[in-house]
Formats: C-alpha cells, sequence, structure tokens
C-alpha cells in the first residue's frame, strides 16, 4: 500500500528549523501502514530535510556549522547570474539534501531515542514550505 500527504510550515528565513517528528507521526499513523517506510520530502531547492537531536544547542551547532562550510557571499555563480543572494542557500540544502526516510514499525516511526526529523530553512528570507510525506508499506 502506498500513502501520500502534505502539510505547509511557515519558516523565519535563513537558519530557522522545525521539528517534524509529530506531524510526520501523525501522516504514518493516519496511513494504517504497519510495517514499511516513510519518505519526507521538501518541495524546494534551497531547504533541507535530516534527522538530529532536536535541542537548542544543535539548533544553533548546525546551522552555524554550514554558514561556516558555505558562507553568505556574492561570489557564488548563481549571486552573479541572479543577485538574489541565496546561493549558499541553494548550496547548503544540497548539501544536506532535501529527504530523508525513515522506517515504520508496529505503525510508528522508528528513530531513536534522541532522534526527530528536522527542517532547515536555508534560504535569506521566509518562506511557506510544503512537506511531502510518503508511507509505502503493508
Amino acid at each position: 500500500m502506498i500513502f501520500q500527504k502534505q502539510f505547509t510550515i511557515q519558516t523565519r528565513g535563513h537558519r530557522a528549523m522545525h521539528d517534524l517528528t509529530t506531524a510526520v507521526g501523525q501522516v504514518v499513523e493516519e496511513s494504517g501502514i504497519r510495517t514499511g517506510l516513510a519518505h519526507v520530502f521538501n518541495v524546494g531547492s534551497t531547504a533541507a530535510i535530516g534527522t538530529i537531536e532536536f535541542e537548542p544547542g544543535l539548533q544553533g551547532d548546525l546551522p552555524d556549522l554550514l554558514d561556516r562550510l558555505i558562507p553568505p557571499s556574492r561570489q557564488y555563480g548563481h549571486e552573479l547570474a541572479w543577485h538574489d543572494g541565496n546561493g549558499h542557500s541553494h548550496l547548503q540544502a544540497t548539501w544536506l539534501g532535501p529527504a530523508v526516510t525513515v522506517p515504520v514499525t508496529n505503525g510508528r516511526l522508528h528513530l531513536g531515542t534522541w532522534q526527530q526529523l528536522f527542517h532547515l530553512e536555508c534560504d535569506v528570507r521566509p518562506r511557506q514550505r510544503t512537506i511531502v510525506v510518503t508511507v509505502i508499506g503493508d
């Protein structure tokens, strides 16, 4: 069986993180699937999805790390073409990736005790983001 649902979140712009665990867990529960996979995807090229211990320290550490690795700059090719200030946003989102797949066991997300699903906004301005959750299994 395949079940798909989407929901939206509103972000505050660059570096803003959202805990998606509860919302995705509700989609898995609604699907009725007991054993399978939940695929969580961000629609758009300047935000990322992943897993982390969703606590204030790491909510600062991850964006800090990304800004050190791929800093905001006007020198990226994207900036030279579009002049929209978000060349680093595209690269940061690509580095982390737009999706994550989590096992579903006994009708629930199979995550570790300190593991939550997050959305990270990499773009320079607030966005309304669509998150697509596809649950596959029995």
